[in-house]
């Protein structure tokens, strides 16, 4: 394979790096509103997630990762996500263990509350890393088709990351811990693009199972740790609200995903 064009390298962390700042400051303005008014908001904010979530995975990952399969074929690629799943309930249980003389009580939804934070954290981690590595792959192949798919990360990072905040200061992360770990997270991004720019031969096998990994951590998260949070909102209206919300998330993402 030819080497690509340094040029490239410039607009693909340009684009990581503007992600990363706006989505950033949209969560800092979060941060600084009223403790009531967070509170009162949070609840619409992770069905938001929800939807992102899902949508991100059914409609994005995944597909991008079979479209992608190599030797192992589909099996081998929702293997990785079975695999995933199962990795982040091991993960789970052992935050679970490391969080439990912190929470009061013993019900299962006072637990996914201390540890979706953490698993959220992580999973957007990898979730950054994969769309710095994807951009690196589009740009080399594709310069306009590049811009765009940059152009359609920067603005579905900004609802996803306002999602995340939510969830993490609902695990019991205070305002500075939750902007300077997704700060960190957020950097994820500049490294996977930097990593797939230098070593595109060698991420080029593995990239559908680092794309199957990532969808389950989202499908875990939702299914496992927010969605059941959301059950406790049962009125008729509330409910109504959750539902418009998730859906909302999951157009957002087949909006920008069919750009």
């Amino acid at each position: 394979m030819p080497s690509p064009d340094p040029i490239l390298l410039y607009w693909i962390l340009g684009f990581t790096l503007l992600g990363s700042f706006l989505s950033l400051a949209a969560g800092a303005g979060y941060l600084l509103l009223p403790a009531r008014l967070r509170e009162h908001t949070v609840a619409h904010l992770i069905s938001f997630a929800t939807g992102t979530l899902l949508g991100a995975a059914f409609m994005n990952l995944l597909p991008e990762a079979l479209e992608h399969q190599g030797e192992g074929g589909t099996e081998a690629v929702l293997t990785t996500v079975l695999v995933g799943i199962f990795v982040f309930f091991v993960l789970e249980k052992a935050l679970i263990w490391r969080h439990a003389h912190h929470v009061d009580g013993h019900g299962h939804a006072t637990h996914a509350e201390h540890t979706a934070g953490p698993l959220v954290l992580l999973g957007d981690t990898f979730h950054n890393f994969l769309d710095g590595v994807l951009l690196t792959v589009v740009f080399v192949s594709d310069f306009e088709l590049g811009v765009i798919t940059g152009l359609a990360m920067v603005t579905h990072e900004i609802p996803q990351e306002l999602g995340d905040f939510a969830i993490m200061l609902r695990s019991g992360f205070s305002r500075l811990r939750t902007f300077v770990w997704n700060g960190i997270a957020s950097l994820a991004m500049v490294g996977g693009a930097l990593l797939a720019w230098w070593k595109l031969d060698v991420i080029n096998p593995w990239l559908p199972h680092v794309i199957a990994f990532t969808a389950a951590s989202f499908i875990y998260i939702a299914v496992a740790d927010l969605i059941p949070s959301l059950h406790r909102g049962v009125k008729p209206r509330e409910t109504l609200a959750q539902v418009l919300l998730i859906v909302a998330g999951m157009l957002t993402i087949g909006v920008f995903h069919a750009h």
